[in-house]
């Protein structure tokens, strides 16, 4: 049996499919961005003039906070995390990326993929990251 989950007090998908999909005692995490529900973007900002100032620390922060809510709506978190597959539209973003991942993650955390795309779907989006952690013992699915 699998199951489809949209999550409430999280930003609504853009599309047709859940932000989390439980199946076989792994949750599989969609593409999560640092999108809040009023549809601005943490790490995002313009000033009076419409510069706008994009951060990778606060877009890998606020993803990674995503994941871990989207999680535990399925009674996981991070540390059941088992694979994490990383867009970022810029590789020179990399480093402060893995500052801010290496603040959740070390060694011993999920395996990891980090590729760079041409864009995401919205222009102010650093990153994207999906996810698949493995559900704890007796929680039900």
């Amino acid at each position: 049996m699998s199951a489809g989950k949209i999550v409430p007090g999280k930003a609504t998908p853009r599309g047709r499919f859940p932000h989390l999909k439980v199946a076989g005692g792994f949750a599989f995490v969609s593409g999560t961005s640092s999108r809040r529900p009023d549809n601005t973007i943490a790490g995002a900002s313009a000033d009076a003039m419409g510069t706008t100032s994009l951060d990778i620390r606060v877009q890998t922060r606020a993803v990674i906070e995503n994941i871990g809510d989207i999680l535990a709506s399925a009674g996981a978190g991070l540390s059941d995390l088992v694979q994490v597959t990383t867009y970022l539209v810029n590789m020179n973003d990399f480093g402060g990326y893995n500052e801010v991942y290496a603040e959740y993650f070390d060694e011993t955390g999920p395996a990891r993929t980090t590729v760079a795309v041409h864009q995401l779907p919205h222009p102010h989006l650093l990153i994207e990251i999906q996810a698949v952690a493995l559900l704890p013992e007796g929680v039900e699915q």
